[in-house]
């Protein structure tokens, strides 16, 4: 597999390198020590699973403040979506600056997201299931998010949500929140 760095200090877009045969393919889609090669520490502690039944769902955009945050790997096991990840990290040189990246069960890829990166994704299909690997152990209570649509991060959305939950169409504004 390759961890690219994207301009997202310690985001990374991991690929799979997969071997072909006539019996399908293989490939790895973790590995802690080449994550390591690229400074990571990341242990994952469990595994989370969202379905998503109806195309253009938009789930986030989500994150967890200090203490709280959870380092995490997000993959697509069944469907596509657009990955969006948010640096909210104030001492970042990327603060407010965000990438999107297309996840399917096609192509495989997965995006590592440290502590500090809120992260959304808009289901491209219907039937979409995503894999988490975290990084930590679920704290309830301590959830908070920012506006999926705030003008602010300006966050180009291929398709307007069809289904959104209150909670996520609701969070407060950055002029209001960080």
């Amino acid at each position: 597999m390759k961890l690219n760095q994207t301009k997202l200090p310690d985001v990374f877009l991991i690929e799979p390198e997969p071997r072909l045969d006539e019996r399908g393919l293989f490939c790895r889609l973790f590995c802690k020590q080449e994550f390591a090669t690229v400074g990571l520490d990341f242990d994952p502690v469990q595994m989370n699973l969202s379905k998503n039944t109806h195309c253009h769902t938009l789930r986030g955009m989500h994150y967890k403040p200090a203490p709280y945050g959870e380092p995490k790997a997000i993959r697509v096991v069944k469907g596509k979506i657009l990955d969006v990840a948010v640096d909210i990290r104030q001492e970042s040189p990327t603060y407010l600056q965000h990438i999107c990246v297309e996840l399917s069960s096609e192509n495989m890829r997965s995006l590592f997201l440290p502590i500090g990166i809120a992260h959304g994704f808009l289901t491209l299909r219907d039937d979409t299931d995503v894999l988490y690997q975290m990084g930590s152990y679920y704290m309830p209570g301590n959830e908070s998010g920012l506006r999926w649509d705030d003008p602010t991060l300006a966050i180009e959305w291929p398709y307007t949500p069809k289904v959104i939950n209150e909670r996520d169409a609701n969070f407060e504004l950055l002029d209001h929140h960080l």
